[in-house]
């Protein structure tokens, strides 16, 4: 039988410990402030990344990981293993997905399977610890990758950014043009709509869009179910601790984690971004 092995990028923010539990690789997507790049989680931690925009007048920009770096990571792992799975943050927000599959295409011999996750955060990270698990089992790269498109219809994520400055000056805003005049203003709720980030309703209060938030998941997911669930911050712990708490008691057969936009998002987002996604397991 042969051996899978799973990739993700920096995106999915899969803490260290679990990566090695998972036996996940990562590959550091980047984030640039002025003259200096620093490779995500490698050069740059999360409390310095918010540190560092805090202090900083100029918005520091991302960019996807080489080419060079994927084909490295592809050919040390193709030492130890039959193929590879990667999942990768949305292509519609990122040229991360394209360049995994050129990198992949340079290894005939080699098969990789690459997956658009077409969101990002830990919604992606529970991607990859599926595939990671499925893996482990013995399950090779076509069998995961049939696994992983079946939970697309079953993975729902929706935010909020506490500045949408953030968003419209990055370019990752779809549809910004609806909130032209007001857009300061609003606590719009986002999420991933044809790969893209895209307003799903427009909040004035961020406790209104969190309760809207809120109702989704609990709409979509009973207390029975066994699920993911995420609840993500943009460097505002004290404020997604008690939704955490709260979840955990509403959904006992769920696993529920507390995640951070981290560098790359966390520059989309900027501080204060709250969300939250989930998905089905049975």
């Amino acid at each position: 039988m042969g051996k899978t092995a799973v990739i993700t990028d920096s995106t999915s923010y899969i803490p260290e410990e679990t990566r090695k539990q998972y036996n996940i690789t990562m590959v550091p997507l980047n984030v640039i402030f002025g003259e200096e790049t620093f490779k995500e989680e490698w050069d740059i931690t999360f409390e310095d990344f918010y540190y560092k925009m805090k202090h900083t007048e100029k918005l520091p920009t991302t960019s996807q990981p080489s080419i060079g770096l994927f084909e490295e990571t592809y050919r040390e792992l193709g030492a130890e293993y039959d193929e590879i799975v990667v999942v990768t943050l949305s292509s519609g927000i990122s040229g991360t997905f394209q360049t995994a599959i050129a990198a992949a295409n340079m290894f005939e011999e080699l098969p990789v399977h690459v997956f658009d996750s077409e969101v990002s955060c830990m919604i992606q990270g529970f991607y990859a610890l599926e595939a990671a698990k499925l893996a482990n089992e013995g399950k090779d790269g076509r069998a995961i990758m049939a696994r992983l498109e079946e939970l697309k219809e079953k993975t729902s994520a929706y935010f909020m950014a506490d500045d949408l400055n953030h968003l419209h000056r990055g370019g990752r805003l779809n549809g910004a043009q609806l909130f032209i005049g007001s857009m300061l203003k609003v606590k719009p709720v986002l999420h991933f709509e044809d790969k893209k980030i895209v307003p799903y309703e427009k909040v004035r209060t961020e406790r209104k869009a969190l309760a809207k938030i809120r109702s989704l998941l609990d709409s979509d997911l009973t207390q029975e179910e066994s699920a993911s669930i995420a609840v993500i911050h943009g460097n505002c712990l004290d404020k997604a601790e008690p939704i955490a708490d709260e979840l955990r008691g509403q959904y006992p057969n769920a696993d529920v984690y507390i995640s951070h936009f981290g560098p790359v998002i966390g520059t989309h987002l900027g501080p204060g971004a709250l969300g939250i996604g989930w998905m089905h397991l049975d």
